[in-house]
């Protein structure tokens, strides 16, 4: 289960130097959420401190790449480029994007638009970094892009990579859908009884999470975003038994 990450959303209460401590005595995987207190920008130095495998997820607070304000759009994915160099100097394997968000229907077009661009700008950028970029698919909220597999195509007309959030498909009803197209290089994994995003320990749900591990191919980074630490190391207890349970 050494493989099986934390993300540092757990513990935004500590500084990153504490989180990562806490993380590592436990595993040997960290997901860094490059934001507040956890900005890479300002703590790079903080991960080289530690023996971990890292992953990255993207600031999440002032970030979307679908905006159809170009000014805003291109900072946006300024701030994507920037973090990608700032992930190869650290060695961390997948940089997690969220996919962008409109704030009405009326702009749905455009933003969609703008969303397209920006998935360009980062396959260009791809080429030059070692770091694979992640758009991870998103939750039952109306605003936001990429709830459904649908999605994928564009993803990969670009060479982009797929974060699949196990949770977030799970509240659209089409886990079982993603799971059948495959294609996840990253994985977040989080329970839920499909209402509402609760980000649950792994088991204090109903996801079936024998058949998610069971489908999921060897090389994919798994990380668990929980709401707190103690509910990270009850998902490793479930799954850990999930895994060793016969099929």
């Amino acid at each position: 289960m050494n493989d099986i990450g934390c993300s540092t959303c757990c513990l935004m209460n500590r500084p990153l130097d504490e989180a990562l401590g806490l993380i590592s005595a436990r595993t040997g995987r960290a997901e860094i959420l490059s934001d507040g207190p956890h900005s890479l920008f300002r703590f790079e130095e903080v991960c080289h401190s530690f023996d971990l495998r890292y992953t990255v997820h993207a600031p999440v607070a002032d970030i979307n790449i679908a905006s159809e304000n170009e000014h805003l759009r291109r900072a946006a994915v300024g701030v994507l480029c920037d973090l990608a160099g700032v992930c190869d100097r650290i060695g961390a394997e997948r940089l997690v994007v969220h996919p962008g968000h409109i704030w009405g229907e009326e702009m749905r077009e455009f933003a969609q638009a703008a969303l397209d661009r920006s998935l360009d700008d980062l396959a260009a950028v791809q080429q030059e970094v070692s770091v694979r970029f992640v758009v991870e698919n998103m939750g039952a909220w109306d605003i936001c892009f990429f709830r459904s597999p649908e999605f994928l195509n564009r993803l990969a007309d670009r060479n982009l990579d797929f974060a699949l959030d196990v949770g977030h498909a799970h509240v659209n009803g089409n886990l079982e859908s993603f799971l059948e197209r495959g294609g996840a290089i990253h994985v977040h994994l989080h329970d839920n009884c499909k209402s509402r995003d609760d980000h649950l320990a792994c088991g204090d749900g109903d996801i079936d999470f024998h058949r998610v591990m069971a489908a999921l191919p060897p090389g994919v980074t798994k990380v668990v975003e929980p709401n707190t630490f103690q509910d990270y190391e009850r998902s490793l207890e479930h799954l850990g038994a999930v895994i060793s349970r016969p099929c």
